[in-house]
């Protein structure tokens, strides 16, 4: 396991290589968005999400899950969007915000049978530089939060914790502890499904 040190404003662009590379090949990473630090694979590769989800003790089938997508021109490869969600993400993104949209077919499948999928573009350049780096959205999920509150904001720290199920974390400094604000769009009317650090 590789612990890769960069600069949160300016990341390496070999280290988002590096990490794009594991994710390529079905492996894990940890690292950045504007929250928390989070687990990651290529969003295309199930088994990658698979373990994921094993990780966090989670049936892949029964959880909600969630991709960092680029931009929204990407998002729009993903999720359904209608006029009004387009504003609204227009408006909110990047930012602390995960957005409840309904799924499209081209997720694989661990994503099907599920009518949604929730998608976040961080305001964080390691996250926007490694999804870019990779070239397909990361499926993405905060490292979970529990009582030992540095395991979960110090990267050495969460590296230790994870050493011997990821192959790489990066380290941007200490990380948050509020999660991203929930939105769900797939209503008549956008509903906060759980307030964090996001103000709509």
């Amino acid at each position: 396991m590789k612990l890769l040190k960069v600069f949160k404003d300016n990341p390496n662009e070999r280290f988002m290589e590096l990490a794009a590379d594991v994710m390529r090949r079905g492996g894990v990473v940890i690292y950045p968005t504007d929250t928390l630090y989070a687990l990651g694979c290529d969003a295309l590769n199930n088994n990658a999400i698979e373990k994921i989800c094993k990780l966090k003790g989670l049936k892949s089938e029964k959880t909600n899950l969630s991709i960092i997508c680029e931009d929204l021109s990407e998002v729009a490869k993903y999720a359904r969007l209608d006029n009004a969600n387009f504003r609204l993400l227009k408006d909110n993104l990047p930012g602390p915000f995960t957005f409840i949209l309904p799924a499209l077919s081209k997720l694989p499948k661990a994503f099907k049978g599920r009518k949604t999928v929730g998608v976040r573009i961080p305001d964080n350049a390691v996250s926007a530089a490694l999804v870019k780096a990779l070239g397909n959205p990361i499926m993405t999920t905060s490292v979970p939060v529990g009582n030992e509150e540095d395991y979960f904001t110090e990267p050495e720290l969460i590296a230790e914790r994870y050493i011997a199920d990821v192959e790489i974390v990066i380290d941007a400094g200490r990380g948050g502890l509020v999660p991203s604000t929930i939105v769900d769009c797939t209503g008549e009317e956008p509903e906060v499904l759980r307030q964090g650090a996001g103000e709509l």
